[in-house]
């Protein structure tokens, strides 16, 4: 693995208009290239936030973050092409279908329309799609929709990938197949940044994660070496509610 810093963060705070605390306190982090990171943590814990804030989606109120040397937001526009993001909600037009969806999508690349043509059939098939291609969105299963969500985010070949719960509320195939997608991207060099509250699948899937709780990172390790270091700790499971209790966190 090439251990160059992808990712770069210091400092970084986060203070929304409406809220007494920060969603953001201070957060320094360094992601490498090639690496499939976890950022795990309560509702609330500052997670997608911080996402949004790498892909300019919002500006952090104090502190820096760096994409390939790049500031964000400053230099946004320059590391767009090479990273793409799989939000937590279906970003597909509902009444258009599959084939259209990505068309739509690669365009926003500038992809020329015999690699657009080629790109579109390598994401159906990664997904395994072919057979409902050209219907519409709205007529997708749950896990149909996640797993299309995922593969035009694929349409640039991005060298990063930003995943805020990818497979959240998806039955057990169509998570498996997402998994194994993921793995397979990570295999070839992509750089993927990963959020969710299935903590055995980011036990099995991460290299390293961090443990976010009220915008700060309490860990920020190798699974293995967190399940070693923790008290009484078998799981990641184990090492999560070490760290952040078990009280309820209803986040408004």
């Amino acid at each position: 693995m090439n251990t160059s810093p992808t990712i770069v963060i210091k400092n970084l705070i986060k203070r929304y208009s409406n809220s007494k605390r920060l969603a953001l306190d201070g957060l320094n982090l360094t992601i490498n290239h090639g690496e499939f990171f976890g950022l795990l943590g309560p509702n609330g814990s500052g997670k997608t936030t911080l996402i949004s804030i790498l892909c300019g989606l919002l500006k952090a109120t104090e502190g820096e973050a760096y994409i390939n040397d790049h500031p964000i937001p400053k230099e946004i526009a320059k590391i767009k092409p090479v990273f793409n993001l799989v939000p937590q909600e279906i970003a597909l037009y509902p009444t258009l279908t599959l084939r259209e969806n990505i068309g739509f999508f690669g365009r926003m690349y500038n992809l020329p329309t015999s690699l657009l043509k080629t790109r579109t059939d390598e994401c159906i098939h990664i997904a395994g799609l072919e057979p409902f291609v050209d219907q519409q969105i709205n007529t997708f299963s749950g896990g149909m929709q996640r797993r299309a969500n995922l593969i035009i985010s694929l349409i640039n070949h991005p060298e990063i990938l930003f995943l805020d719960e990818p497979a959240a509320h998806v039955d057990p195939q169509s998570r498996r197949l997402i998994f194994d997608i993921l793995m397979k991207l990570n295999q070839k060099g992509t750089t993927i940044i990963y959020t969710t509250h299935y903590l055995e699948e980011a036990q099995n899937l991460c290299t390293r994660v961090a443990i976010l709780d009220n915008g700060v990172i309490l860990c920020n390790e190798s699974p293995q070496q967190l399940i070693k270091q923790s008290p009484n700790a078998n799981n990641l499971s184990d090492v999560f509610f070490n760290l952040t209790g078990r009280e309820l966190r209803d986040d408004v």
